[in-house]
């Protein structure tokens, strides 16, 4: 078997890296991290909802406050009548009854066969106030297919599951779910988008290019 020699000035380089690593440890740049990650990031003056609202519309998002779900009904037959939709998915079925029994009948329940639907509406694990960014899963009703197959992601959420920063919301996925965590945990930030082709921002190449957020200043 052939072997190849090691040169001396690159076994010299080998030998202090050898060295320093045997030596004593780097000291954290930030200990308190230890205790709260939180403490490298200035603390926001506002309530989670005002903090998730203003970072969610900088990502691109288009944020609407409801009252309660009354309000979230309306809002969406406005948007759906202004936007001259032919069909509104959705994967949430307490809200295709409450629709249904309100007779405002403009959502199908959602279907992976229906490729031309314009939008889909779904509900969230969570939303993250620090990074605006929602919180979904594949235990949601399919959770792994409605919030990235259709050009326009509608999501409601409630005023309970606005948390402040991503580690929140894995702690309360572990209480809600115990040890059977969802195989998959999607956190979106924003519309889809990329720069990789000559640099040009493109929107809504590997999922949709809107996103609504509809925010129910209700517990869930």
């Amino acid at each position: 078997m052939q072997t190849f020699k090691t040169s001396k000035a690159r076994e010299n380089i080998f030998s202090r890296i050898r060295k320093g690593l045997s030596g004593q440890p780097v000291a954290m740049p930030f200990p308190e991290v230890e205790n709260d990650n939180r403490a490298i990031y200035p603390q926001a003056d506002m309530a989670l909802e005002e903090q998730f609202a203003e970072a969610f519309i900088k990502l691109g998002g288009k944020f609407v406050f409801c009252e309660n779900e009354q309000e979230l009904m309306n809002n969406i037959n406005i948007l759906f009548e202004n936007r001259g939709w032919k069909q509104l998915l959705c994967a949430d079925e307490r809200q295709l009854k409450i629709f249904h029994n309100n007779r405002i009948d403009i959502l199908n329940p959602a279907d992976p066969k229906a490729e031309s639907a314009d939008a889909c509406l779904t509900g969230c694990e969570m939303l993250i106030a620090r990074t605006g960014s929602i919180l979904l899963s594949s235990l949601q009703h399919l959770g792994r297919t409605a919030s990235v197959y259709y050009p326009v992601h509608l999501v409601f959420a409630y005023a309970n599951q606005v948390v402040a920063d991503i580690d929140d919301g894995i702690n309360d996925l572990k209480k809600k779910y115990g040890t059977g965590l969802p195989s998959m945990i999607n956190i979106t930030t924003g519309p889809s988008r990329t720069a990789d082709i000559e640099k040009t921002l493109v929107v809504g190449v590997h999922g949709p290019a809107e996103i609504f957020c509809f925010l129910i200043n209700a517990d869930m």
